[in-house]
């Protein structure tokens, strides 16, 4: 495998630069003295970002693109051999990497590395230790799944040894990672379109787990299901984090303000050591934010900076986001798109005062729709209105006899008001018609479905 040396700067060409992980890398490379070319679809705020920093960026993927002149092609899952640009830098005999394994050679510069692995909940995490680590003024480099309000960027350049990334499981990416800190917040069924069943999803987080460096530590959730049959494999040191006082970190105390706020108490190995407030709302949140406390007071941050950062943590775009307000109604936007975070969205709603929660969701994937039906279908129903918009595809071509109108007639017969709209216009239409004075209108799904509390407030 092609090695990146961070020491001596090489031309390197990404296909798909505009991505929220590769254009941090690009950023990275950038600020090492690296030359810095590659291509995207469309222009972007990355995109944009990245060629006033200096990259030369093509729009439109092309053979003529790749020349014999560029040291190595970055590329992610979403390319496929018949790519023009992959299929040319192979012919040409260009050494590549995917963009997990360049994120892993970044990474393993940096002494004091973190990578936030999990079903959900990485971005926010990965939020929650960034803002910690600037409070305590350690000038950590980040790379963020989502925009970080405070930097206003998914990627912030840091000279010192901290780094913070996201760690993704899909077609086991995170592999490529040997950090000093491994966190695992959840491990739950997703992605079954590459992992057979929920026992190839353990495995494969065992696996990222024992990749921590030697003298390092894991980070994981200790409510998850069967936990000593994954901690009796462990090879390394590692915490726990819950809420319950058996854990090496826990929450007691825990109380709610009108907007879902949590303060509770921190609990070290049982025994009270101060108080916490958060800046983002619901239970799951606390979970996170016990996650993040658990690395930072491990690898030696202050108590002082961890309060700061985490009271400053707002989280990032996309992340129970509020858009704004039209008519008395108050429009957020969740990234929500798993069972799991759809409840644990919906359940921080319902500690707010609003008088409605009105939802609308865009199923992201068939696969992952028609394998948690039933889950969806449970979490959905703590809205009091949801409203269901056409399954966004993704990568996939095959409906599985999958659609968003089925989703909406099975939380109809669960007793939950739904609607089947589709399309975007006639969703924007029914909104103005039945939203009121005092609803809070959530706009949920990993795809587009945010153009449309945009839309409306514009």
């Amino acid at each position: 495998m092609y090695k990146i040396d961070l020491q001596h700067p090489v031309r390197v060409y990404f296909i798909g630069i505009g991505g929220v992980s590769m254009s941090g890398l690009a950023q990275i490379l950038i600020d090492r003295n690296f030359s810095v070319r590659g291509s995207d679809r469309t222009p972007s705020d990355y995109t944009k970002q990245l060629e006033r920093l200096g990259a030369t960026i093509q729009y439109g993927e092309a053979r003529e693109n790749i020349t014999d002149d560029i040291d190595v092609v970055v590329y992610t899952a979403a390319v496929h051999p018949d790519n023009p640009e992959f299929a040319e830098a192979v012919r040409l005999g260009i050494p590549m990497l995917t963009r997990a394994q360049l994120l892993g050679q970044v990474m393993a510069y940096f002494d004091t590395s973190v990578a936030v692995a999990g079903t959900h909940g990485k971005t926010t995490t990965t939020s929650m230790i960034s803002e910690i680590l600037l409070a305590g003024e350690t000038d950590p480099t980040i790379s963020n799944g989502g925009i970080l309000n405070s930097i206003k960027s998914n990627t912030r350049i840091g000279h010192s040894p901290y780094f913070v990334a996201e760690a993704c499981e899909y077609t086991n990416s995170f592999f490529e990672f040997y950090p000093q800190y491994s966190v695992v917040l959840n491990i739950e069924e997703d992605h079954l379109d590459f992992f057979k069943d929920i026992d190839d999803i353990r495995h494969s987080f065992l696996h990222f787990m024992n990749n921590t460096k030697e003298g390092g530590c894991t980070v994981i959730n200790g409510h998850i299901d069967n936990l000593s049959a994954l901690t009796d494999r462990l090879q390394g040191q590692f915490l726990t984090f819950g809420l319950t006082s058996d854990m090496d970190y826990s929450a007691t105390n825990i109380t709610y303000d009108r907007l879902g706020l949590a303060t509770y108490t921190l609990c070290k190995k049982g025994q009270p050591v101060g108080s916490i407030s958060l800046a983002m709302p619901g239970k799951h949140n606390v979970l996170n934010s016990l996650a993040a406390i658990a690395v930072c007071d491990h690898a030696g941050i202050s108590m002082d900076a961890i309060r700061k950062g985490l009271s400053l943590c707002t989280g990032s775009k996309r992340r129970f986001e509020k858009k704004g307000e039209l008519n008395g109604i108050t429009i957020l936007d969740d990234y929500a798109h798993h069972p799991t975070e759809i409840r644990a969205t919906l359940e921080a709603a319902r500690a707010t005062d609003f008088s409605r929660i009105v939802v609308v969701f865009q199923p992201h994937t068939y696969t992952r729709t028609k394998s948690l039906f039933s889950d969806f279908v449970d979490a959905l129903s703590l809205a009091d209105v949801v409203v269901v918009a056409d399954i966004f595809a993704a990568r996939e071509t095959d409906t599985l006899g999958m659609s968003a109108e089925l989703l909406s007639n099975a939380l109809k017969e669960a007793g939950t008001e739904s609607y089947y709209v589709g399309n975007f216009d006639s969703i924007q239409k029914f909104l103005i018609k039945k939203c009121m004075n005092g609803d809070l209108l959530i706009t949920m799904g990993a795809g587009n479905v945010v153009e449309i509390g945009e839309n409306l407030l514009k």
